[in-house]
């Protein structure tokens, strides 16, 4: 944040910002200290919950949808087999992945220097699973913060023995479904639930792998917690460099709120001052009256810090540890409504925005990265659209010649893959298309096909009439039809005799 002679007296109480000079979970030691949030409520909150009730049904429920009897997303790294809204994509299609990888990176990008990290808060899964069901899980059995840290700091009794094995109970049981559920866009949810039902010792890989993901997922939710989002997290260590002063992130109206201060009467003499006035006809006299601190909005009753998740103090600034979470908004919002005093004092705003009380969402910088992300969509789609459903590779047989007929015609070898990339069964038929005129003999005499997200191999010969070649190398084109439709194109080369 800048520094400007309108906000020098907020930073002059912040002792050169010393707060940036490490995170708000470890003290002067090195030693974690555990945060204890108190459970927030409010308009943003209730949207949060909203959507991610919505995030999480499509994340359980996904991998049990399927099309042509196929899962409809599917990320099997291990053979290979990747299936996105039902279109399957083979390693060949890696172009196209990489190009999604920019496209996503690029947004990414984009919406954070618009709007900051406000994925953080709202979609990603970890603040999802966090703070909507392992937070509530821990609430709904030790309480609110308070309850919570009297709680830990109580001797072990059979009362808080309990509510931390079922807490905790609770906690691995939920890990096994997210596990299990990440596992299953893996591998599918059929060989998941073979894993589940059958003996452990048919499936030993999918058992321990599950196990392990199980234990990660309990760990990360029941230990790391918010230290995933300011430590660990690579986006989080990228915001910095992508924010500006005209980014939208949750941001306190320093302008407004300082000097801060508790709502209160004077008591001391200090506060009375004694006015001497001559009245119309000429008398003198005096008139002692109460002077009251002049204080901004904010009343200083720190519920902002309590509510965060991460820990810290918003009217110190935009900081990395922020993840746009809203809570600390809502949090002010009650706080104003009961003073009095207009709501909006924490909001999403931009630094600009309360420094000179106007927005620019779409800078200069922001247009370019929208102008990039627009390009490569556009390549993107035309990429896809110039993509076949069957893969034809048609390659001349190394080391053989061709060969010459009494017809006036001449062969050469050549062997053929078929990559299929749909859940549909395909049976080709392979036709000259330059030179217009050929014939092809398939070896073993069966007709090319290729199974539904699979791949088959075989060798055909090419004959072609001799009068059409020049010696050595020509170049032709096969057409791979199916059901008289053509499928793809391939070019190859055609060694004709030499002359």
């Amino acid at each position: 944040m800048p520094s400007t002679a309108q906000n020098e007296p907020f930073f002059a109480n912040q002792a050169d910002e010393q707060f940036r000079d490490k995170i708000s979970t470890v003290d002067n030691s090195g030693k974690r200290i555990w945060i204890y949030p108190k459970r927030p409520s409010g308009r943003f909150t209730n949207y949060r919950i909203w959507l991610s009730w919505l995030l999480l049904l499509i994340l359980f429920g996904l991998p049990f949808v399927k099309m042509h009897g196929e899962s409809f997303v599917l990320l099997n790294i291990l053979e290979r087999n990747f299936i996105l809204f039902g279109v399957h994509f083979a390693p060949q299609d890696f172009y196209l992945f990489a190009i999604a990888m920019l496209i996503l990176l690029v947004f990414i990008i984009l919406f954070t220097v618009v709007f900051g990290r406000l994925f953080c808060g709202w979609v990603c899964p970890q603040t999802i699973f966090m703070e909507m069901v392992y937070r509530k899980i821990e609430y709904w059995i030790e309480g609110d913060y308070h309850a919570q840290r009297r709680l830990d700091a109580s001797p072990l009794t059979w009362e808080k023995g309990l509510k931390k094995f079922t807490k905790h109970l609770l906690f691995f049981i939920i890990a096994v479904l997210i596990a299990n559920t990440f596992l299953s866009y893996i591998i599918g949810m059929d060989e998941v639930i073979k894993i589940v039902f059958d003996p452990v010792t048919r499936h030993m890989t999918g058992f321990i792998s599950m196990i392990l993901f199980s234990f990660t997922f309990y760990i990360v939710f029941a230990r790391l917690r918010e230290q995933v989002c300011t430590t660990i997290c690579p986006y989080g260590r990228l915001q910095g460099v992508m924010l500006d002063n005209k980014s939208l992130v949750v941001a306190y109206d320093f302008i407004r709120g300082e000097p801060r201060g508790k709502m209160q009467k004077p008591k001391t003499s200090e506060s009375t001052k004694t006015l001497q006035f001559i009245d119309q006809k000429g008398a003198t006299g005096s008139s002692t009256f109460t002077t009251l601190p002049v204080l901004g909005d904010c009343v200083d009753c720190k519920l902002c810090v309590h509510v965060c998740p991460t820990g810290i103090d918003i009217r110190n600034g935009t900081q990395l540890e922020c993840v746009n979470c809203t809570a600390c908004m809502d949090a002010c919002d009650d706080v104003m409504e009961k003073v009095c005093r207009p709501k909006g004092l924490i909001r999403i705003d931009s630094i600009e925005g309360i420094e000179k009380g106007k927005r620019q969402v779409f800078t200069p910088r922001a247009l370019a990265y929208s102008v990039v992300l627009l390009v490569l969509i556009g390549v993107e789609i035309l990429l896809f659209s110039l993509r076949s459903d069957v893969e034809v590779l048609l390659l001349r047989t190394g080391g053989l010649l061709s060969q010459e007929y009494s017809d006036g015609t001449v062969s050469n070898l050549y062997n053929y893959q078929l990559i299929n990339k749909t859940s549909k069964d395909f049976a080709l038929e392979f036709r000259m298309m330059e030179p217009a005129e050929g014939t092809f003999e398939i070896v073993g005499g069966k007709t090319p096909s290729v199974g539904k997200n699979n791949k088959s191999e075989g060798a055909v010969f090419i004959r072609l009439n001799k009068d059409v070649l020049k010696s050595g190398k020509n170049n032709i084109v096969v057409g791979a039809y199916a059901g008289g439709i053509l499928i793809s194109k391939v070019k190859t080369s055609f060694f004709g005799p030499v002359k």
